[in-house]
């Protein structure tokens, strides 16, 4: 397996390198891993080796400047994810995924493609069982719904690292849809996005912003207490559901605790 020199990629990750340029080069040192040289240009491999589900296609890839780097999986070596964007890749998959490489000796391995799960906006939150610990903001929309999550990465396999989303909170925002959102009377709580995901207040936790409704606001929705634009009244919704006007729904930040799995807003 071609290796990748360990010193250009580090000087890459640590933001040591300035320039378009070199930007460009420590991308081509990543590319060569998967990708011929001639089919090499800037940051985009034009046709990659073994893409998943290619059948018979030149599926492409492009790396994004959104990069993690931990030691998430068994055998303790720090494995490099580069969030990347492909042509082959349906609006389903967010048009990309990410491309995982692992640390081996002096350079690094390439170790597969992820489809569907990007890392642009992640956290390491601290350390269990010897591995770190990444969390990431997770996002799709489809059909006017937007939604978003709150979710631990998994990782397993080692030839071939695969990865997995557990989520540890989850919102749907239906302004798309329905230009205002909806909630269902029987609950006591909707969250309805979520942003902003940081490094929470001890290790183990994580921090988001989050707009919701609570108990007293579903209430009075559902007891039609709130003006409702034209619009909106247009639109038929579900029975038992009622909507919630922009100016009406609350934001807050919400502590996540990954190891008991509970969200306290403060």
């Amino acid at each position: 397996m071609t290796r990748v020199c360990f010193v250009l990629l580090s000087l890459l990750l640590s933001g040591a390198w300035s320039g378009h340029a070199d930007a460009a080069g420590g991308d081509r040192a990543l590319l060569s891993l998967f990708c011929a040289p001639k089919a090499i240009a800037g940051s985009t491999c034009k046709q990659a080796r073994s893409y998943p589900n290619a059948n018979g296609r030149r599926c492409d890839v492009k790396l994004g400047a959104q990069r993690q780097q931990g030691r998430f999986v068994a055998s303790g070596k720090p494995v490099l994810i580069v969030s990347y964007g492909s042509e082959c890749e349906p609006h389903a998959t967010d048009f990309g995924g990410s491309v995982l490489f692992e640390q081996d000796g002096g350079g690094y391995v390439f170790r597969g493609y992820q489809p569907g799960m990007q890392v642009d906006e992640c956290v390491i939150a601290g350390q269990a069982d010897g591995r770190d610990v990444l969390v990431c903001l997770t996002g799709h929309m489809g059909q006017g719904f937007l939604e978003t999550g709150v979710a631990r990465v998994g990782f397993t396999g080692s030839e071939r690292i695969e990865m997995s989303y557990d989520f540890l909170l989850q919102a749907s925002d239906s302004t798309g849809a329905y230009t205002l959102n909806v909630v269902t009377c029987s609950e006591q709580f909707k969250y309805f996005g979520l942003s902003k995901l940081a490094a929470g207040p001890r290790p183990g936790t994580v921090v988001a912003q989050a707009d919701y409704a609570d108990r007293e606001t579903i209430a009075k929705a559902c007891a039609k207490g709130f003006p409702i634009p034209k619009d909106a009244q247009d639109y038929q919704i579900a029975p038992g559901d009622a909507f919630v006007p922009n100016p009406y729904v609350k934001s807050g930040s919400v502590i996540i605790d990954i190891s008991s799995r509970t969200a306290t807003l403060r």
